[in-house]
């Protein structure tokens, strides 16, 4: 039986004074592959941060990589997030510093401590995204599907069960996106849940997965995993 990563039921979240999101109830188990659509503005976002606590629930059932988000304290906040992969649309990649270094700054902010051991995990993350040649290169000298390849070893230095990914293809031309959801769909089938927020319908019809929408505030599964 697969173990369940996420688990929410009957959640409420409140994103801003005129905005809620209202009985959320859904499962991300392991080797899961789920879409999150909606339209702009539909929530998409703040559930993804719901789940890595940047966005508190108010109340229901939410368990997340086996801790209690309702009763989660601060402190634990942290130990939560390295154990998600964050991917977004416009990367966060810090300008200032080489891709070595980019991924080196997550790596030390996470306690790793061995200079040898940080430059083997990041050839490892590299390698697994086709871009070990990149290596000293800075992001401005980068395409946006390559900032991407680099945003998602960022993702995977800490090996996370659970991925999150908000518009991951938003910003790419139609071929960089497939080759960005081959990439995804390997890491998945490699061992990692993923939750992509997209409004991206082309690339839901040509990777079909599970697919959550949210319309009226609310949350529905669809029945098909193709969107017409």
């Amino acid at each position: 039986m697969k173990k369940k990563l996420v688990v929410f039921e009957n959640v409420f979240i409140e994103i801003n004074e005129t905005k809620t999101l209202e009985n959320l109830s859904f499962e991300i188990s392991q080797d899961d592959f789920i879409y999150l659509i909606g339209k702009t503005g539909s929530g998409k976002s703040s559930i993804l941060r719901s789940i890595y606590s940047d966005i508190k629930i108010k109340s229901g059932n939410c368990m997340v990589l086996d801790d209690e988000l309702v009763k989660i304290q601060g402190k634990k906040i942290p130990l939560l997030r390295r154990k998600i992969g964050m991917i977004f649309q416009d990367f966060k990649l810090l300008p200032d510093r080489s891709v070595a270094k980019n991924l080196e700054f997550v790596l030390r902010a996470t306690d790793w401590k061995k200079k040898e051991l940080i430059n083997d995990r990041i050839n490892e993350v590299l390698d697994r995204v086709g871009m070990k040649d990149c290596m000293n290169r800075m992001p401005y000298q980068l395409s946006g599907g390559e900032q991407q390849r680099i945003a998602i070893a960022r993702a995977l230095l800490n090996k996370p069960k659970l991925i999150l990914a908000d518009e991951p293809t938003g910003n790419l031309d139609p071929q960089t996106s497939t080759e960005i959801m081959n990439l995804l769909s390997d890491i998945n089938n490699q061992g990692s849940a993923i939750l992509m927020a997209t409004h991206d319908y082309n690339t839901i019809n040509k990777f079909p997965k599970t697919t959550l929408r949210i319309e009226n505030n609310r949350l529905f599964q669809l029945k098909s995993k193709s969107i017409i």
